[in-house]
C-alpha cells in the first residue's frame, strides 16, 4: 500500500508538465524519449539468463502495452484536454481493472460495466458546455486507449508474477522498459514527426524528470505495489492520484475550471468508482468462499 501511495505523490506534478511545457512537441517521441530514459534506469539489473526467453518475451510484451502504447495515446490527449480533465478521466482506469480482471477468470462483471456507464456520465458533464467538442472528444478517447493500456499492463504483470515468481522486479522492469521502447520507438518511426521534436534546456529538464523518477521509478514502485494487494484495492488505489492531480493543475499551473460542474463530476465519478470497488470485493469473497 505504501508504494502506491508514494507514486500517486510523485505523479500528481506530472499532468500540468506535460500540458504546460511539453505539448508542442511530437507526442511520439515524447513517449519514446521518457520511456527510453526511464530504461536506463533499470538496465544495469538486467539479467538475461535469469528468466526463461519465452517468460522475457511475456514482459516484453507486458511492458509494450502497460508503457509504450499507453504513453503514446497519453501524451497526444494533451493537445485536445487541460490537464485536470486528463487527471479526472483517467478515473476509468480502475473500472478498465476490475473488468479485465473479470475477463481473465472468465467472469462477465455486470457491475463494474455499470459503473464505467455512470464514469462516462461524471466525464460528460464535466465537458459539455452546449455539447461536447469534436476536439474534447477525440481527447477522451485517446485517454481511454491509455487507460485501457495501462488497465491491462497492471493485470498482466501482477497475473505472471504470480504464476512466474523467478527473477526480480527491478530486472524484470529492464524487459517491461524494453518492450515500452520499441513498441512506442516502432510508432514514433513510422507515425512520428522527429522535425517537431527539438526541445529546449528546460524541457529536457522535464523529460529527464519524467523519465527516471515518474516514469521509471514510479511505475516500477506502482507495479510492485500491485503484486501486494488485491484487485479490489488495486483499482481503487488507481484513483488516490486524481484529486491530487486536478488540485495541482488548477492552484500550481493556474487552470480555470467551473467549480460546481467540478464538483459534480467528481461525486459522479466517486460513485463510479465504489460501485467498481464493491464489485471487485465481492468476487474476492466468492473466490474465497470457494
Amino acid at each position: 500500500m505504501g508504494y502506491l501511495i508514494a507514486v500517486s505523490l510523485l505523479w500528481a506534478f506530472s499532468f500540468g508538465l506535460i500540458k504546460n511545457q511539453l505539448v508542442g512537441l511530437d507526442s511520439y517521441w515524447v513517449a519514446t524519449i521518457r520511456l527510453g530514459l526511464a530504461s536506463l534506469v533499470f538496465l544495469p539489473f538486467l539479467r538475461p539468463r535469469a528468466i526463461p526467453f519465452k517468460l522475457a518475451g511475456q514482459y516484453l510484451g507486458i511492458g509494450a502495452i502497460q508503457f509504450g502504447m499507453m504513453y503514446v495515446l497519453y501524451i497526444a490527449s494533451f493537445q485536445h484536454l487541460q490537464a485536470h480533465e486528463v487527471a479526472m478521466f483517467t478515473i476509468f482506469t480502475p473500472i478498465y481493472v476490475v473488468i479485465f480482471a473479470g475477463l481473465r477468470q472468465r467472469r462477465v462483471n455486470l457491475v463494474a460495466l455499470a459503473a464505467a456507464g455512470v464514469a462516462g456520465v461524471g466525464a460528460a458533464v464535466l465537458r459539455w458546455q452546449d455539447g461536447i467538442s469534436v476536439e474534447a472528444f477525440t481527447g477522451f478517447l485517446m485517454l481511454q486507449g491509455a487507460n485501457l493500456c495501462f488497465a491491462v499492463g497492471q493485470v498482466l504483470y501482477r497475473d505472471t508474477r504470480r504464476r512466474y515468481p523467478e527473477g526480480k522486479d527491478h530486472g524484470l522492469f529492464a524487459w517491461l522498459y524494453i518492450g515500452a521502447v520499441l513498441g512506442a520507438g516502432l510508432l514514433a518511426l513510422v507515425l512520428g514527426d522527429l522535425g517537431n521534436f527539438s526541445p529546449s534546456t528546460t524541457q529536457w529538464g522535464i523529460l529527464l524528470y519524467l523519465g527516471v523518477l515518474a516514469t521509471g521509478l514510479g511505475f516500477f514502485g506502482w507495479n510492485l505495489g500491485a503484486t501486494k494487494v488485491a484487485t479490489g484495492t488495486l483499482a481503487v488505489a488507481n484513483n488516490w492520484l486524481i484529486p491530487l492531480a486536478v488540485l495541482v493543475a488548477l492552484v500550481v499551473f493556474g487552470e480555470s475550471a467551473s467549480l460546481p460542474r467540478l464538483l459534480l463530476s467528481l461525486g459522479i465519478m466517486a460513485l463510479a468508482v465504489a460501485l467498481a470497488k464493491r464489485s471487485a470485493r465481492r468476487e474476492t469473497d466468492q473466490t474465497t468462499a470457494v
